[in-house]
């Protein structure tokens, strides 16, 4: 793999070490899918996963293996997830995912539980990033006292908890997962939140702002129109709505099997023209912003912190879930890293901001 300076059992962190020579033709017969359980099955290591990953794919290995290059390693497209969002299928990622334990994201996670990209432009720690985040889309979608918000897809409350704490805003926050709910409750007590365990189209009530951060990939672009008229119905005539959702540069492209079958089941990576198909003719577009290199660092620092704290999880999870967790974390911060997925904010208005909208930074 000279091109992109990869060894197989070289001495580097990013060489990769094989430990089964079965491994080439599980690659071979099952691509990313037989890679990562490969892997999970010890049957290849990487010091350095998210540079092998990031090598890969600035390399455009899998491109070269689809002409007829044999480099069976490189049949990986990163998270292209399999589009299917069903209306009943809406709890699985909830069971698959974010139901696996609030002591895992506790401890992998910042002080405040957000499970989306930090925004690092000024900030140092993973704390201060995700507040600035937290910030940012309260300054975007121009937050006041007494403003009622939806967070579609809010998780543990971060979002909610913030905008009410320092917004004096009244939120409602909606999940699919019963856990989230949960502790988004004890979060959250006393203020002026709502957390809710309830499906995104069945809401229907007005908002002076709606936010979804990090949502947008488990909708599914056979429901992109549908998501579009929610937001459409529930949102007051003058609101803006902030959309925060990992993209992908092509609209179309290989899934990925290991990701969907292990980490996010029934989602979908947007493409920009997909975005803008799904909003046209109900929404103006005021704001678009791209800081996807940050998502590199957040997951580098979910990683670490994981890896610290996995002493204190062993005995719940397995080590097979282990190097699960590990690959899904480094894979993903690899893709980041090669700019083949990003992270994008979207600011929309139902009839143009009067007198035009300034970005905010």
């Amino acid at each position: 793999m000279g091109s992109v300076d990869i060894k197989i059992n070289g001495d580097r962190p990013w060489d990769i070490k094989i430990h089964d020579e079965r491994l080439y033709r599980r690659i071979v017969t099952a691509g990313n899918l037989g890679l990562g359980e490969a892997y999970m099955d010890g049957w290849w290591d990487c010091n350095q996963i998210d540079e092998l990953i990031y090598r890969v794919l600035d390399g455009n290995l899998a491109d070269k293996a689809r002409q007829g290059i044999n480099m069976g390693l490189v049949l990986y497209t990163l998270l292209h997830f399999n589009p299917a969002s069903d209306k009943g299928k809406e709890f699985e990622i909830a069971e698959k995912h974010y139901n696996i334990g609030n002591d895992l994201f506790k401890t992998m996670l910042d002080k405040r539980m957000v499970y989306t990209c930090g925004y690092f432009r000024e900030a140092t720690t993973l704390d201060e990033a995700q507040e600035a985040k937290l910030d940012l889309v309260c300054r975007k979608i121009g937050l006041k006292p007494g403003m009622r918000v939806l967070d579609i897809g809010g998780g543990w409350g971060s979002f909610a908890k913030f905008a009410a704490e320092k917004y004096q805003a009244h939120v409602v926050n909606i999940t699919v997962s019963k856990e989230q709910v949960m502790l988004a409750n004890e979060l959250c007590k006393g203020l002026t939140v709502e957390n809710r365990l309830q499906d995104y189209r069945d809401v229907n009530e007005k908002f002076d702002a709606i936010v979804s951060l990090g949502m947008f990939e488990h909708v599914g672009p056979r429901y992109y129109k549908v998501y579009v008229a929610v937001i459409e119905r529930c949102l007051k005539d003058n609101g803006l709505f902030l959309l925060h959702t990992i993209g992908r540069n092509l609209s179309k492209g290989q899934p990925d099997p290991w990701i969907g079958k292990y980490i996010f089941p029934n989602s979908a990576l947007p493409s920009a023209h997909l975005i803008t198909g799904a909003i046209e003719g109900h929404f103006v577009m005021e704001d678009w912003h791209n800081f996807s290199v940050d998502y590199d660092k957040t997951l580098m620092v979910w990683y670490d912190n994981f890896e610290r704290h996995w002493p204190e999880l062993k005995d719940k999870y397995s080590e097979r879930f282990h190097r699960m967790w590990r690959y899904y974390l480094l894979s993903c911060a690899g893709g980041f890293r090669s700019r083949n997925v990003q992270l994008w904010q979207v600011v929309l208005s139902k009839n143009g901001v009067p007198g035009g909208y300034r970005s905010v930074r």
